[in-house]
């Protein structure tokens, strides 16, 4: 019985406790300057209706330090607009990725990718780690070989429109 009155007055000593906290009512701030990201829709600029590498693009490989197989799907819409999808599959363990929006746009034999968006989140449109150069090397029908601004070279195979990568 004694027992039972120390827990009935423990627990009307933490109520009493919570009453007396109060809630703050204006947002805290740090010395640290917030960094405004620009959440407005963007136009992207539609590209020539007939551009060969107006499509879905699926690019498999395996890079050196890398376990697994990585795969991307960049898809470049006639209205100007880019999806770009990475992902690492690797045997027995599911798919760790990266999906990213924006626009692109072709100058000359370069296809250029402005990511906007990067997991869901608006990104800095004028950090240069958003901005990619691939130069064309050569497009055959459904294949395409780029090269990134870093000399990596990736070919690419046309796949269909509504095409996913898998889990």
């Amino acid at each position: 019985m004694k027992r039972k009155g120390m827990n009935y007055l423990a627990g009307m000593a933490v109520l009493a406790l919570a009453g007396c906290v109060t809630m703050p009512t204006e947002p805290q701030t740090t010395n640290q300057p917030s960094v405004a990201v620009d959440t407005r829709p963007v136009a992207c600029t539609p590209a020539n209706a007939e551009d060969p590498v107006i499509g879905n693009w699926l690019s498999k490989r395996n890079e050196k330090g890398i376990q697994g197989e990585l795969r991307t799907l960049v898809t470049l819409q006639a209205n100007g607009q880019m999806l770009y999808t990475e992902q690492v599959k690797r045997p027995r363990q599911p798919s760790q990725g990266l999906s990213e929006a924006g626009c692109w746009t072709r100058d000359g034999q370069t296809i250029v990718l402005q990511t906007l968006e990067s997991n869901g989140l608006p990104v800095e449109a004028d950090d240069p780690l958003f901005t990619n150069r691939f130069a064309i090397e050569r497009q055959q029908g459904k294949r395409l070989v780029v090269r990134a601004e870093t000399g990596a070279r990736y070919t690419l195979e046309q796949v269909s429109p509504g095409y996913r990568l898998p889990f």
